[in-house]
Order: structure tokens, then C-alpha cells, then sequence
């Protein structure tokens, strides 16, 4: 498991991200926005990117297009959002980033479930090509709200790149348990975003990781028990977050190491 940020949760200025990730002790980054307000992938600084990720030993965990996050009844602006995932997927080749982290969708009443599964196929089939993964994330605002309705389609797009970005976090906002989401996606993640909160009064408050009620310890130790060695994206959203990023990164880093070492030996 390799802890990295989604850096735009606390700054959109690459180098004070680069300075961050490293004061922190992250092993890497996920982009999203870089540089101002409107500079969201593939649409940014790709030399600026480059140079500064050139000799400094960080991973590029992922990047964030806008894409798929309006409703798929919305087919025009969704076949839109393919014709451009090809300047995504050539950027990912150009700074050697393995993987495209994406929306299933913004959530309908009426939820049409094969368009979603279209779609999500054909961004797989332009993905493959370029040999660059898919996560697709599950949130309260999305048509994926849950880890359950996830691995519901995902288990439908039956894809070999197109995978799961697990997030406990909006799993619970949306009500599931996420130990139960977490092992309905079990063998489908690729990539996990970190965050913790409770529900106070049926509202959702965050909070530093580990104070929270998501229970990470235990999502930790399942998913080092079934081998899983991709990112977690950690996500800084309690003030200051500049101080509390360095706070929860700090407890992330010491969580993964003590379920490494309290492991059972092979």
C-alpha cells in the first residue's frame, strides 16, 4: 500500500504540493487541479509537471479529468467526454502516470444502469489501448453511491482495465457500512481515497484520520490481507489543512506500517 494525496484538497500550486508531499513523508501524488481554479487534467502546465516530478523519486498515483460526472442520460456530453479522454490517456503516457481515476456518473432518480455500463466500457476499450487503468470512484453524489452498487457495475462492464477507487468515506455518507463495501469490491480496487468523518445530528462532519467512524485500521488489514499494493489518496478536508494534512499523513504512514509489522508471517 504506497501513501500518496489527492493534492488539490489543499493547494493547486504544484510546488507547494511537491513541498508538502515531501514534508509529509507521502510517497506520491494524485492530481487533479494544477495551477488556478480552472486548470483541472488534462487541461494544465504538462511541461511544468514533468519537470518537477523529474529526478524527485514521487509517483504519480493518478490524475482527475472532469469526466463522467453529469448524468448519463446526458449522452452528448458523455460521448463529448470520450473524445476527450484520448488527450488524458496521452498525457498519462507522456509523465508515465498508470492510471485514470474517473466518475460513474452523477446520481438520477431514475437510474439507468446500461448506459453506465456502455459508457464505462467504452472509456475501458480507449484506456486498454493505451495501457493506462481506470478507477472508477464511488461517492454520495454518484450513480455508484456504495462499494455494493460499484461492484453491481463493474461486475456488468466486466473490464480487465476498467477498476474500483474504493472510498469508504462517501460509502458511509451514503449509508453502507464500509467494511461491507470494501469486501464487495474485494479483487476489483486499484486505488483507495482516504478521508474519515462521522455522522453527527444526520449530518456529515470530517474529521482527522483515524477519529472518525470509518474504521481504517480495519480496511487496512483487510486489504493487506488480500494482498492489495496500489495507492491511498489521502484527502485533507478539517482546517488548517495545511497543519492537518501533516497530522493525517503522519497517522496514514504509521497506520500502514504497524499492519505491515502486525501481519501474520507468510
Amino acid at each position: 500500500m504506497i501513501p500518496i494525496w489527492l493534492t488539490d484538497t489543499v493547494t493547486s500550486d504544484l510546488n507547494r504540493a511537491l513541498h508538502y508531499t515531501q514534508l509529509w513523508g507521502l510517497h506520491g501524488m494524485e492530481l487533479r487541479t494544477v495551477g488556478g481554479p480552472d486548470d483541472r487534467v488534462p487541461f494544465v502546465n504538462e511541461q511544468q509537471i514533468r519537470g518537477q516530478l523529474e529526478g524527485s523519486e514521487l509517483l504519480l498515483g493518478s490524475v482527475v479529468p472532469s469526466m463522467f460526472e453529469g448524468p448519463v442520460s446526458d449522452r452528448a456530453a458523455w460521448m463529448n467526454d470520450l473524445l476527450q479522454f484520448e488527450d488524458t490517456l496521452k498525457m498519462c503516457e507522456r509523465i508515465e502516470c498508470p492510471r485514470v481515476t474517473i466518475s460513474p456518473f452523477a446520481g438520477e432518480p431514475e437510474q439507468e444502469v446500461d448506459p453506465i455500463v456502455e459508457a464505462l466500457r467504452r472509456a475501458g476499450d480507449k484506456a486498454e489501448a493505451h495501457g493506462i487503468l481506470i478507477a472508477v470512484r464511488n461517492g454520495p453524489e454518484t450513480a455508484c453511491p456504495t462499494g455494493a452498487a460499484l461492484a453491481d457495475v463493474l461486475a456488468q462492464v466486466d473490464h480487465p482495465y476498467v477498476r474500483a477507487a474504493w472510498n469508504p468515506a462517501g460509502a458511509m455518507r451514503a449509508g453502507e457500512d464500509p467494511i461491507d463495501g470494501l469486501v464487495a469490491l474485494s479483487g476489483l480496487i486499484t486505488l483507495v481515497r482516504c478521508s474519515d468523518g462521522r455522522i453527527t445530528n444526520g449530518q456529515w462532519e470530517d474529521t482527522r484520520l483515524g477519529e472518525g467512524a470509518v474504521g481504517w485500521r480495519e480496511q487496512f488489514e483487510f486489504l493487506h490481507a488480500h494482498d492489495f499494493r496500489g495507492p491511498i489518496s489521502l484527502e485533507v478536508y478539517v482546517e488548517p489543512r495545511p497543519e492537518e494534512g501533516l497530522r493525517c499523513a503522519t497517522t496514514l504512514i504509521h497506520m500502514l506500517r504497524e499492519v505491515r509489522a502486525s501481519a501474520p508471517s507468510a
